[in-house]
């Protein structure tokens, strides 16, 4: 069955030709997310609610070839005419010392991780589910004694889609009094190649402006800052006012105001 990495296929029209074109022939396309630095690889199906009407599926944290194989194997059973079950645990689609489990993706996080598939159905919703698998210990994430060495490679998109960070709940993030006592909204957004998380007010700043705050509580008072969740290893996020949309550069060493 076919396989696309989309950072391959800039064209987006032809992206989508071909997908038309492999849901026609094979049922399935199968997109592939390289990792980088800060976010792990994924990978998801288009085409299995069109031809099947069952949900898209999206798995991370594996290789883009053993996804594919996957995914494939996932498209083949569905295309026999059975269905994944939510509540079961499979044994047999993964390798044979680990298990997963299926989630239901919360519409909220479809539309951070189904990019091509949104431009493929357009105005027509798509439920999708994740496929979910065990470490070495045959813990799912939820479990207790799950290894930490994985706890970033699989965010769970049944929940959390008021948090989409993947760093925890209490991190400590730079932010500025502006921000916490007279309300100023946040404009700018740095994540720094140390990965800390800077939240700004509007420029000019003072050195003793800068306070340390939960990232969760950043959250709280203003979810619109989720959007800049996947914000990279020395990137800056700017916009103009809460609502607006934002504008992604590389951060430059001068940028890294506080700290």
């Amino acid at each position: 069955m076919p396989h696309t990495e989309e950072h391959h296929c800039p064209d987006r029209n032809a992206l989508l030709q071909q997908t038309r074109q492999n849901i026609q022939q094979y049922g399935v396309q199968i997109i592939s997310i390289m990792h980088t630095d800060y976010s792990p690889p994924f990978s998801y199906s288009i085409g299995l609610y069109e031809k099947y009407q069952h949900p898209e599926i999206i798995c991370f944290g594996l290789p883009a070839k053993l996804s594919k194989t996957i995914l494939n194997h996932v498209a083949e059973i569905i295309r026999q005419g059975q269905r994944i079950q939510l509540n079961n645990t499979y044994p047999n689609i993964f390798f044979k010392e680990s298990r997963c489990k299926f989630l239901k993706v919360d519409r909220r996080n479809i539309a951070d991780y189904f990019g091509v598939a949104l431009n493929y159905y357009q105005d027509r919703e798509f439920p999708a589910l994740q496929m979910v698998w065990t470490d070495r210990n045959d813990k799912f994430p939820w479990e207790e004694g799950f290894e930490e060495v994985f706890e970033y490679d699989q965010p769970l998109l049944d929940r959390n889609a008021d948090f989409k960070f993947r760093e925890p709940r209490h991190l400590g993030i730079y932010t500025t009094k502006q921000w916490l006592e007279q309300n100023q909204p946040i404009v700018t957004v740095l994540h720094e190649r140390d990965g800390d998380w800077q939240f700004l007010t509007a420029e000019p700043l003072a050195e003793d402006d800068y306070i340390l705050v939960g990232l969760e509580h950043m959250i709280q008072r203003d979810p619109t800052l989720n959007e800049v969740f996947d914000l990279q290893y020395g990137e800056a996020a700017d916009r103009k006012f809460i609502g607006d949309e934002w504008v992604v550069t590389e951060l430059e060493d001068d940028d890294q105001l506080a700290g």
